[in-house]
């Protein structure tokens, strides 16, 4: 029976603290936390079943915002819930490598510096002691992958261990040779219903990329499995000179499949890839960006000629959201009026901890192979306490690098027409690109300067489609 003037937090809402961010809590599943005032987090720090809580007009707002409710005598806070004291930054997600071994040798891999084998990865005791630290810090999501992170001796001990701490697995990056039936009903267990990133390299072309015989029909079969049993899919597939007549049918079939999405990467300039690829054709199968630009430009058009489903996400170009009708440049990261110095040079690093197989924190997991070819370290979760890592040193220093320090650096980005808009680009491709981790990116200096906004703009004229920031409000 419910107590007059006793309240409890509802089941989906925990509370948490951190440096710089002491009032915030998360709702189950979503993976960032939401900010609260002072008034209202002691509040609710009060909703414990245990208190009486007078009626206020804060109180009912609370009520309504369906953050806490009336509860009865036996009422408690799971353990998840509970307030969460974390001496360190706010990292709500984090990208974990759990192991770098892999059974496919694929051309391209980024984890990589040159074809040497891969063969690092988390040992359990390593594993559980990471987890611990994670949910110390608050920690609520994780993007779990390798290598093949189902090749891992402990993957499902990894993906329970991370729901048996009150924390959830929102991607699973694999290949898909490991996935089956039994396997995808033992996640779904115990509420593991992460979206499966699965690689795909293009009809007739994945063998050889993932240098793999049958690769491809494994993991079309896989594909279909993961629908089949209610998991979402999103296919990842890298596009260079080889393969790019391929990527319309191949994103046809995915569509017929019920694929949410697709993800379209260039692939890039990673050790690995530049030494396979300049064996396979003359100058190399890596596309320039204004080539990349103009054949996603060609499939674009393509893909909204005909009535489709499927999102399509084009690395650092364009997104696609047929059943809204709506397409956004991934450019842009500001619209009219956003932008301020204070912003991240990139919003993704920020709020998220990578985590490579050796125990190396990486920025962007994309970056691994330069860094270990460049001997660039950061801090390692396997020699020093993650929170430590989270709250002063080289790691927190380098992913909270501001846009506005970036402009003091680069003279020509500080006074480029764009510079609000696209305010530095990619961190990644900067430092591909000059060697700079505050250097142009200048993929973006030519999407700018060279129209692909208007010429993206006049792709979609008679499809009925509309941009999410007008050209009107840049």
């Amino acid at each position: 029976m419910k107590r007059q003037n006793h309240y409890i937090l509802n089941s989906n809402i925990a509370l948490r603290s951190w440096m710089m961010a002491p009032y915030a809590y998360y709702i189950k599943g979503q993976r960032d936390a939401v900010g609260l005032t002072q008034e209202e987090f002691l509040l609710l720090l009060r909703c414990d079943g245990r208190q009486e809580l007078a009626d206020s007009e804060l109180l009912q707002r609370m009520l309504s915002c369906n953050l806490c409710a009336p509860c009865g005598e036996n009422a408690v806070l799971n353990d998840w819930q509970r307030l969460i004291l974390c001496e360190n930054r706010y990292f709500p997600s984090m990208n974990w490598e759990i192991t770098a071994k892999c059974n496919y040798k694929c051309l391209h891999c980024f984890n990589a510096a040159d074809n040497s084998s891969l063969g690092e990865e988390f040992s359990w005791d390593d594993c559980t002691r990471l987890m611990d630290h994670a949910q110390a810090c608050g920690v609520n999501a994780f993007t779990i992958t390798g290598g093949e992170p189902m090749l891992h001796p402990h993957f499902m001990e990894i993906l329970w261990g991370i729901y048996q701490r009150g924390m959830y697995v929102e991607e699973l990056n694999t290949n898909g040779s490991f996935i089956t039936a039994a396997v995808l009903e033992e996640m779904k267990s115990f509420g593991c219903n992460p979206l499966m990133k699965i690689s795909f390299d293009g009809l007739g072309h994945h063998d050889w990329l993932r240098g793999h015989k049958g690769a491809e029909e494994t993991t079309l079969t896989a594909i279909r499995l993961c629908i089949e049993k209610g998991f979402r899919v999103k296919v990842q597939t890298n596009v260079h000179r080889l393969n790019l007549a391929t990527i319309l049918p191949t994103a046809e079939l995915l569509d017929q499949l019920g694929v949410s999405e697709m993800r379209i990467i260039r692939t890039s300039e990673a050790p690995r890839w530049l030494q396979n690829s300049a064996e396979l054709c003359e100058g190399g199968a890596c596309l320039s960006f204004e080539d990349y630009y103009d054949a996603m430009l060609v499939f674009t058009h393509g893909y909204v000629a005909k009535e489709h489903r499927m999102q399509m996400r084009i690395w650092q170009f364009l997104d696609v959201f047929p059943t809204m009708q709506r397409y956004h440049y991934r450019p842009v990261s500001c619209g009219e009026g956003e932008y301020r110095d204070s912003l991240p040079v990139c919003g993704g690093n920020r709020k998220m901890v990578g985590v490579n197989a050796s125990g190396e924190l990486i920025p962007c997991l994309q970056m691994s192979g330069y860094f270990d070819k460049h001997g660039i370290r950061l801090g390692n979760v396997k020699e020093k306490e993650l929170k430590k890592l989270l709250s002063e040193g080289a790691y927190l220093d380098e992913v909270c690098t501001c846009v506005g320090q970036l402009a003091k650096h680069n003279e020509k980005c500080q006074h480029c027409h764009w510079w609000k808009f696209c305010i530095g680009g990619c961190r990644a491709l900067g430092l591909a690109i000059t060697g700079d981790q505050l250097g142009e990116d200048k993929a973006k200096c030519l999407y700018f300067n060279e129209g692909y906004i208007e010429k993206t703009d006049a792709i979609f004229l008679d499809s009925g489609y509309l941009p999410i920031k007008s050209i009107k409000t840049l």
